[in-house]
C-alpha cells in the first residue's frame, strides 16, 4: 500500500517556501509517496508539483514585510471567524486523507503565527489510532529574533514530533548556530542536505547569459531596492562593459517593472524571471541577488561568483545570516541590510570579482530531496 503524506506549508511573502515545498513534494512522489500539498498562502500559477496533489486553504498573506501580522490577499486583516473556517478546513482535509505522514514546513520552529490551526492539526494527528509520523521540515537558518520564552514554546511543542528534517549541509551552515536549544531537539533531527529545484549533478546546457551580470530577486515582493540599486551601480564597477540581465519576479508591481525598463541603458536587459536560471547561473561572470534559501542554493550549485544582498528587519534574520556564514568562508560578497547604496554594491562586486570562484570550494551537498525520502521511508519501515 503507498504510504501518504500529508505536507503543509505556508509562505508569506515571497514564494521560496512554497517552491521548496514543491520540490520536496515532487521528489516523494519520484520515491513512491501519495503527497497531498497543502498550501495556505497565495496561489502560485504554474507550480510544478510533480504528481502531487494539491490543496488550497482560504489564502492569507504577511500584512507587510514585517512578516508578523496575517491578513487575507485583499490586506484585510483575517479574524476570528477566517481562523475558525481555515482551522475546520485544514483538519477535514486531514481526517479524509488519514495519513501516514504529517510533514509540516518550518512549524514548531517558525509559522508560529498559524498556531491556531496547527495545534489542532496536531492534536488530530496525536488522537488518531494509527498515529503518523509527525515531521518538520526546515531550513539551514532559523530566526535568531526570537525570544527564549518563544523558544521554549518551540521546544515544548516540538515534544508531539517524531523528528525534523534540516535541508542543510552541515560542512557549511548548522543548524545549533542559529538555535539555541538545539541539546533539546538533537537526537530528533536529521540533515538532509539542501534541497535543489533542478539536479544539481546535472550540468546547465547551453551559452544563454555567458559572461553576464544576472540580477535576480527571487519572486520580488521586497527585491526592487536591490534592482535599482544594481543599475545605478553598474557603472562604478570593473563590470560595466557585460551585458547585465535583471531579472523581476512575480511579485514585482508592473509600474515598478516600467520604471526599471525606463531607468536600464545599454547593455541592460529587464525581462522576467525566468526558467532557466541555473543556466544563467552557471554561464555568467556574476551573480548578484537576495540571499533566500532556494537562490543562494542554486548559486552555490552552479554560479562561479556572486554577491549577496540579503533582505532583512529586526525581526527577520534568516537570510542575513545565511549570506554572514558564507562571507565568513570566503565563497562570496555580501552587502549587509540596511546599507544597500550604489556604492556599497560596487564595492561589493568588486571583491566579489577579485576573490575566489565559488566552484574552488568543495561541492555543496544538494541531495535533500532524495535523502528526504530515504529518511521517510526509513521512518515507516517495520
Amino acid at each position: 500500500m503507498t504510504a501518504r503524506v500529508f505536507f503543509y506549508v505556508q509562505h508569506l511573502l515571497g514564494i521560496g517556501h512554497l517552491r521548496r515545498a514543491a520540490t520536496l513534494a515532487r521528489a516523494m512522489v519520484a520515491g513512491g509517496f501519495d503527497v497531498l500539498l497543502v498550501s495556505g498562502g497565495a496561489p502560485v500559477e504554474g507550480l510544478d508539483l510533480g504528481g502531487a496533489r494539491f490543496h488550497q486553504l482560504p489564502p492569507l498573506r504577511a500584512a507587510n514585510a514585517r512578516l508578523k501580522e496575517l491578513a487575507q490577499l485583499d490586506g484585510t486583516p483575517i479574524d476570528e471567524a477566517f481562523r475558525a473556517v481555515r482551522t475546520r478546513q485544514l483538519l477535514d482535509v486531514f481526517d479524509t486523507e488519514q495519513p501516514d505522514v504529517l510533514l509540516t514546513e518550518q512549524f514548531p520552529f517558525g509559522r508560529t503565527q498559524l498556531r491556531f490551526e496547527l495545534l489542532p492539526l496536531l492534536d488530530a494527528a496525536q488522537d488518531r489510532a494509527s498515529a503518523p509520523w509527525i515531521v518538520s521540515s526546515v531550513r539551514d537558518v532559523l530566526r535568531r529574533s526570537a525570544s527564549p520564552a518563544r523558544v521554549d514554546e518551540m521546544v515544548a511543542t516540538f515534544e508531539a514530533f517524531d523528528a525534523v528534517l534540516i535541508h542543510a549541509d552541515p560542512a557549511l551552515v548548522r543548524l545549533d548556530e542559529s538555535f539555541p536549544a538545539w541539546p533539546d531537539i538533537q537526537d530528533r533531527a536529521l540533515y538532509t542536505g539542501y534541497v535543489a529545484e533542478f539536479d544539481p549533478a546535472r550540468a546547465p546546457q547551453g551559452s544563454v547569459g555567458k559572461g553576464e551580470v544576472i540580477v535576480s530577486a527571487g519572486g520580488g515582493a521586497v527585491g526592487m531596492p536591490l534592482l535599482q540599486a544594481a543599475i545605478a551601480a553598474r557603472p562604478m564597477t570593473g563590470l560595466a562593459d557585460r551585458r547585465w540581465r535583471l531579472l523581476v519576479g512575480p511579485n514585482v508591481p508592473a509600474a515598478d517593472e516600467a520604471a526599471l525598463r525606463a531607468a536600464a541603458n545599454d547593455g541592460i536587459v529587464v525581462e522576467p524571471a525566468r526558467a532557466d536560471f541555473p543556466s544563467l547561473l552557471h554561464n555568467a561572470a556574476l551573480s548578484i541577488s537576495q540571499a533566500g534559501y532556494n537562490t543562494v542554493v542554486e548559486t552555490l550549485c552552479h554560479a562561479d561568483r556572486a554577491v549577496l544582498v540579503p533582505f532583512g528587519t529586526a525581526r527577520e534574520t534568516e537570510q542575513a545570516d545565511r549570506a554572514r556564514v558564507l562571507v565568513e568562508r570566503g565563497m562570496v560578497a555580501s552587502v549587509p541590510p540596511d546599507t544597500l547604496t550604489p556604492e556599497s554594491l560596487a564595492a561589493a562586486i568588486t571583491r566579489a570579482w577579485s576573490g575566489p570562484s565559488i566552484r574552488s570550494f568543495p561541492a555543496v551537498d544538494a541531495n535533500g530531496g532524495p535523502a528526504t525520502v530515504a529518511a521517510l521511508k526509513q521512518m515507516l519501515s517495520p
